[in-house]
């Protein structure tokens, strides 16, 4: 099966804002990301989407998604639109603890990665298509390739997954991942 998971066009935010599961607009027009991608993508496809506009605009110009709310970036609470520099010092928390730490009224990583990973069992016991696309956000996405690529949790947040680009996993029967690319 072909796995391909592609992270939203570039959120219109100001650089420095903690912004997970706010709904913002975007800096790039999601068809045009779309047109960009669609020609590494096979012809049919399975396709599934966050709700928060950034993902579900990309995946509607890429065809009709099936939106599931786990598929949400991580949500900071009382942190969300709010700078860095304004939560200041409350961040060293996160810095010694960066798995299990959720903000004020917001989820761990942990949390995230739970619900992400529910998703994917999900879509396992599916028996999905021979393709499958996800459009998601940074938090998701790293947390269902490190699963897939039998990664540490401690080594998700170095995967990349740049916006507007999409992953390909190659998986063998779900248990075994045979290549990955970045595009």
């Amino acid at each position: 099966m072909e796995l391909y998971l592609i992270r939203h066009p570039r959120p219109d935010v100001q650089p420095g804002t903690c912004y997970g599961q706010t709904d913002l607009g975007l800096a790039e027009s999601p068809v045009s990301v779309a047109e960009r991608l669609r020609p590494l993508l096979p012809q049919d496809f399975a396709l599934y989407a966050s709700p928060l506009a950034r993902a579900r605009l990309l995946a509607e110009a890429l065809g009709t998604p099936q939106l599931d709310p786990r598929l949400k970036e991580i949500h900071f609470g009382e942190w969300e639109g709010r700078t860095f520099d304004d939560i200041g010092s409350a961040i060293d928390a996160w810095v010694d603890a960066p798995l299990d730490f959720a903000p004020p009224g917001g989820e761990s990583p942990r949390q995230m990665a739970a619900r992400a990973h529910d998703f994917l069992a999900e879509l396992r016991a599916a028996s999905p298509a021979p393709a499958v696309v996800i459009v998601a956000h940074g938090g998701p996405l790293r947390a269902l390739a490190g699963q897939l690529l039998g990664l540490p949790p401690e080594h998700w947040l170095g995967l990349d997954f740049a916006c507007g680009e999409a992953s390909r996993l190659d998986i063998h029967e779900w248990g075994t991942v045979l290549r990955w690319f970045n595009r």
